[in-house]
């Protein structure tokens, strides 16, 4: 995987995203906020290593947020639905639900209006 394709699958909104690269990279942002969350938790309170883990948590729970809308918006452009439905991630436990319907509910076989192929940018 290029560079640009990485940048396009966490950041960017057109195109769609299959049902496994949507799961994996939803589950490679979990651990790397636990990660970080887990070194915040190991730096002694008040010290400058503290602070440094705070602020890269609080990066990372930002980053994450974005990729994880990029992501849904991607995922519901794979069966052909719009994009603003990937808000339904941060509403509490509608959020489980959404996730669990979006790794497991296939996308449409061929082209659609968001793109000809999965895991691709619309062209």
């Amino acid at each position: 995987m290029t560079k640009n394709q990485i940048s396009w699958l966490f950041l960017g909104f057109s195109g769609r995203v299959s049902r496994a690269a949507f799961f994996l990279a939803g589950l490679l942002l979990a651990v790397l906020q636990a990660l970080v969350l887990y070194r915040f938790t190991l730096a002694p309170e008040g010290s400058g290593a503290s602070g440094v883990w705070a602020l890269l948590f609080w990066g990372m729970f930002m980053l994450s947020a974005f990729s994880s809308v990029a992501l849904g918006v991607k995922r519901l452009h794979d069966f052909g639905k719009s994009g603003m439905f990937a808000f339904a991630l941060f509403v509490p436990m509608v959020s489980i639900i959404a996730f669990i319907v979006l790794c497991l509910y296939p996308g449409d076989p061929g082209a659609n209006e968001y793109g000809e192929r999965t895991n691709a940018p619309k062209q």
